[in-house]
């Protein structure tokens, strides 16, 4: 229950200036002016219940000729869910007419009519509650229910210290008020319940159902982090990978059902081993894993590969049978982040095998950080500015579609590498090594000041309304070094292309190592004009957050969502909450990864804006762009797919 009192307010006790003296407003200004107030604080905030309840006991008794005010939500008279009232007072009366289930609240919720009590010390209708109330000192009591779409979910209830009745237009001021508290309050339960469900079902999907441990999605995800951290600590990342000899025999031998709960049992012990910092999933059948971080040195490592092998010796006893099982354990660690993700999973699983060679029950150690990967590093490094003096870069376009019409509204520019002897290299081959040797930020102004270019041609050659805006995207380490905007700007003033037909791209990862100074660049690049948009939505863990506390102006769902529509495991439900939401923040929704036309089908009764992915069109050169889309479309609006592109 909250018991708050009115603040000084925004508006000075709602004066208004002119030029012989100060002028009170009349109540239909402050009404006004209260319905503002109350949006504008509640738009920029998570619309918490308890909030605008706070909120609305807080400022009504400013504008009505009331003593105080309370309001209530309720399932039932005597079933209260969330309570505010403007003082301590109102509090009492307000448990009174629950504890009593009597006076005029319960009555204006049982009915769903306005019910008033002119004076309390004659009403004989509810004889507890009037009694109550005049020992309190309230002689008046005006009862409204809350009521949306027919459904009455609580009451706002208006006390004063002298009888009588309010006027009319005081009664219509109340009503107004209680019919915004009614529809804020179900806008807000909806997020909440969205917020709620998102978060379940993320749960769900991230945990093994068998054991209870994090599963292979999670697992990655920690990963990343980890490895994300340890560049920052200068501490060891180790993974290891632990497969259990032998299992299949048992359930050759035993049964599925035997075999189940003995990784159940397995699972139970390797947790008895594992540290609060670090992580344990399941990947499948009677693989589990190991995520060990902020470790001193590799030793620390060894030390739990032993302990797992140690822990799995005593027998397993189910009942009448007694099992007797050892494990493999492969190991692979890394200095300070100085390996992908994917790379520490892979060279465990690696070592894991070589100790299943070596006879089991042993574990066998792989140091990732060998000098053979630095090498190769230094290799790609060299190749990556001799790429830039032979104009070896190319960029590729993929049209973004609007879902509802099919017409393309802009194009993502995608960076490709067309090395001498290896043909075409994809960004994620080589942007690793680009982030940790510098190159990336002189790469990163090619691709924008190209992109812009490309778009300024078009848009003088061709109809503007063709093609509205190009995406760019921004690595993490281009927002963490400086000068991003005055790159940004230089690329605009040498293109002259319009800034706002500019949108960078940024994921998460960008705000990991320092959240405030990313926030702020981003809002350096927002006042030169240029759109910015949240990428690969849903595969972190603070990308609500991220919607709440940074400038952004789309949100881009991650491919691995889409390509989970078809399953049951809630991803579809996951994206109706995550579409919702965006679109109460007021963001575009662009969905990636479309490969079918049933996908296409269910983002679009998902409700989401925009789309992109194979099967509207694969990425198209600068040429092809123009050949195949562009030319033939002439003025008429571009409407996908078109069929598939030549990347």
């Amino acid at each position: 229950m909250s018991t708050k009192r009115g603040k000084a307010h925004d508006w000075r006790c709602y004066l208004v200036r002119v030029e012989d003296g100060d002028v009170p407003l009349s109540r239909a200004d402050k009404l006004t002016a209260l319905l503002a107030d109350f949006a504008h604080k509640l738009v920029g905030e998570e619309l918490r219940i308890q909030d605008i309840l706070d909120h609305l006991v807080e400022r009504i008794v400013d504008v009505l000729p009331v003593t105080g005010a309370g309001v209530k939500l309720m399932s039932s008279p005597v079933d209260v869910r969330f309570v505010a009232t403007s003082h301590a007072t109102i509090a009492e009366v307000e448990e009174a007419q629950t504890e009593f289930a009597e006076g005029p609240c319960v009555e204006a919720y049982r009915s769903g009519e306005v019910v008033a009590v002119l004076d309390a010390c004659v009403d004989e209708r509810f004889p507890r509650f009037c009694a109550r109330a005049c020992q309190a000192g309230l002689a008046a009591v005006f009862a409204f229910p809350l009521t949306l779409r027919g459904k009455r979910i609580g009451v706002l209830g208006l006390y004063r210290d002298v009888p009588g009745e309010l006027s009319a237009s005081e009664t219509k001021s109340a009503q107004i008020l209680a019919d915004v508290a009614a529809a804020f309050i179900h806008n807000a339960q909806g997020r909440a319940d969205a917020v709620n469900t998102m978060d379940q079902l993320r749960e769900r999907s991230l945990h093994d159902p068998l054991t209870g441990l994090a599963n292979s999605v999670l697992l990655k995800e920690r990963l990343e982090h980890a490895v994300a951290r340890a560049i920052r600590s200068h501490q060891v990342v180790a993974v290891l990978f632990v497969d259990l000899d032998h299992f299949k025999a048992v359930n050759d031998t035993f049964g599925h059902d035997v075999g189940d709960k003995l990784l159940q049992a397995v699972a139970d012990r390797l947790k008895k081993i594992v540290r609060a910092s670090d992580t344990l999933a399941r990947l499948s059948g009677d693989e589990f894993v190991f995520l060990c971080e902020d470790l001193e040195t590799a030793e620390s490592a060894r030390g739990v590969a032993e302990r797992v092998v140690s822990a799995l010796e005593p027998v397993f006893d189910f009942d009448d049978l007694q099992l007797q099982v050892s494990a493999s354990v492969g190991l692979a660690f890394a200095g300070p982040g100085d390996q992908m993700p994917e790379s520490l999973l892979r060279d465990a699983d690696f070592a894991m095998y070589q100790a299943k060679q070596a006879g089991g029950a042993q574990h066998q150690v792989l140091d990732i950080g060998s000098r053979l990967a630095a090498e190769q590093r230094g290799v790609i490094a060299r190749e990556l500015r001799e790429a830039l003096d032979r104009s070896e870069f190319h960029l590729v376009y993929q049209p973004v579609v609007e879902v509802k019409n099919g017409h393309m509204q802009g194009v993502e520019a995608l960076l490709r590498w067309q090395h001498p002897t290896r043909g075409w290299i994809a960004p994620k081959e080589f942007l690793p090594t680009a982030e940790q040797t510098g190159i990336i930020e002189q790469l990163g102004e090619w691709v924008l000041t190209q992109a812009c270019r490309d778009l300024k041609r078009w848009h003088s050659t061709y109809e503007q309304a063709l093609i509205d805006h190009v995406t760019v995207n921004v690595s993490p380490h281009q927002v963490m070094a400086p000068g991003l905007d005055i790159t940004v700007k230089r690329a605009l003033e040498a293109t002259g292309v319009n800034p706002a037909q500019v949108f960078l791209e940024v994921t998460e990862n960008a705000f990991l190592e320092d959240g405030t100074r990313a926030g702020s660049v981003l809002e350096q690049i927002r006042m030169l004009g240029v759109g910015l948009i949240l990428d690969d939505f849903g595969i972190g863990f603070s990308s609500l957050n991220y919607l709440r506390r940074f400038p952004f102006d789309v949100l881009k769902i991650d491919r691995t969502f889409i390509g989970g529509l078809a399953s049951r495991d809630g991803t579809r439900e996951i994206l109706a909450a995550v579409i919702d939401l965006a679109h109460a923040l007021e963001l575009l929704v662009v969905a990636e990864g479309i490969e079918t036309q049933q996908q296409l089908s269910a983002i679009a009764d998902l409700g989401a804006d925009n789309a992109q992915g194979f099967y509207l069109c694969r990425p198209l050169s600068a040429d092809h762009f123009e050949q195949r889309i562009l030319q033939p479309a002439g003025t008429a609006p571009i409407r996908l797919p078109l069929g598939h592109g030549q990347a």
